[in-house]
């Protein structure tokens, strides 16, 4: 059997499904059932942001100004987003399985597969309720570095045992593929945490991703992930028209945490390589280009850190954003500017599904030209502020 990269079953077999596209009865009932998903996690989102922020007042779970070096914001700001965020994205799901398992009549394609999913998805639910609990005490107490790692690693790996998800990079053996799975959890939820550092930034990044993730999971016809990517998306952009910007609200650590988790679970759960579609197996790396700026980024800041013998966990300003910043760009516009990054390199994802091998050969020179730019930048904004310090 082959096995794709960032899945653990091939797409006949996937547990993953709804149900099997090649079966599918009403494929437009499927299409409508994705959007009212996202429709009511953008709604639910959007409300409990405001609450959210009250909430974080009430309760002292504030970002002060100023306290800690790498932060500049002006005044203190609630950080409970991650609350918003979890609300928009449980919302519907919850509320689709008990429509799903009450309206069997009105959708027998969708009844089998949840039935497949049920356990799986009560998991990964409780798995991304940790990952916000998590970081809001971490929002309030600051843990120490070790002792948040030491959680995550737990919280991953009831994910990856019982959760149903491998990186299986094409080896059925446990012994690999769960060691993989877990580092690109850990790797990714780091990475979204490292990448909340500008109004929008992160929140605006994931759902992009997310959004990318849906289409090319609806592609393969898994609609279980083109569902929860969508729920992803709606509740991210619902924090987002208040994380723009000026922000009112912060997602803190519990809305990266969050959103790293989310992205984790569904670039590993769905199935890239389709034998009857693909005609190489370069649709695995899609992950890798829909997160190629917030992955490349993560990368280059650990390095940095690394070389100046700095901490990797301690905030700087070396990260992309800070870097279009100090070439002269507004924070808005740097974020702005980033998001058409993330654009570029998703839409370069999704014909690796399909493209013959020539195709695909052109879209991953796009994507090296793409990490070479982000290279020189680097290069070049790091002339006047090697350190990535806070201006004086």
């Amino acid at each position: 059997m082959n096995l794709p990269l960032f899945a653990a079953e091939t797409p006949a077999s996937s547990g993953t499904m709804f149900f099997d596209s090649r079966v599918c009865s009403n494929p437009w009932q499927v299409i409508g059932v994705v959007l009212l998903l996202f429709s009511v996690s953008l709604l639910v989102s959007t409300l409990m942001t405001p609450f959210c922020k009250r909430l974080a007042a009430k309760i002292g779970l504030m970002d002060v100004p100023n306290s800690e070096g790498h932060k500049l914001h002006r005044k203190a700001t609630p950080l409970l987003g991650g609350l918003a965020i979890l609300c928009g994205w449980l919302a519907p799901i919850i509320a689709g399985v008990i429509w799903i398992s009450c309206s069997q009549s009105a959708l027998p394609d969708f009844v089998g597969g949840l039935q497949n999913v049920r356990s799986e998805l009560i998991v990964i639910c409780l798995c991304a309720v940790s990952s916000v609990l998590l970081g809001a005490i971490d929002d309030k107490y600051a843990l120490k570095a070790w002792k948040k790692f030491l959680v995550q690693f737990l919280i991953v790996l009831v994910a990856v045992l019982f959760g149903g998800i491998r990186i299986s990079v094409f080896i059925p053996s446990l012994w690999i593929t769960v060691p993989i799975t877990v580092f690109w959890f850990l790797f990714i939820m780091n990475g979204i945490n490292f990448f909340d550092n500008m109004d929008g930034l992160a929140a605006g990044t994931a759902a992009i991703a997310f959004l990318f993730f849906a289409a090319a999971s609806c592609v393969q016809g898994q609609f279980f992930i083109c569902a929860i990517s969508l729920c992803a998306a709606g509740a991210a952009v619902g924090f987002w028209f208040f994380n723009a910007a000026p922000a009112s609200i912060f997602m803190g650590d519990a809305g990266s945490h969050l959103l790293g988790f989310l992205i984790a679970v569904i670039s590993a759960k769905a199935t890239y390589y389709n034998p009857q579609i693909a005609s190489t197996r370069f649709s695995v790396l899609i992950p890798l280009f829909i997160l190629a700026v917030p992955v490349f980024d993560t990368i280059a800041v650990v390095l940095i850190r690394l070389y100046h013998h700095k901490p990797v966990y301690i905030g700087d300003h070396n990260h992309i954003s800070h870097r279009f910043v100090r070439m002269g760009l507004t924070r808005p516009e740097a974020v702005r500017l980033i998001h058409l990054l993330c654009v570029v390199a998703g839409l370069g994802a999704l014909p690796l599904l399909w493209g013959d091998f020539m195709t695909c050969c052109v879209l991953l020179l796009q994507g090296i030209v793409l990490l070479l730019l982000l290279t020189l930048l680097q290069f070049n904004s790091n002339r006047n502020n090697p350190t990535g310090e806070s201006p004086k």
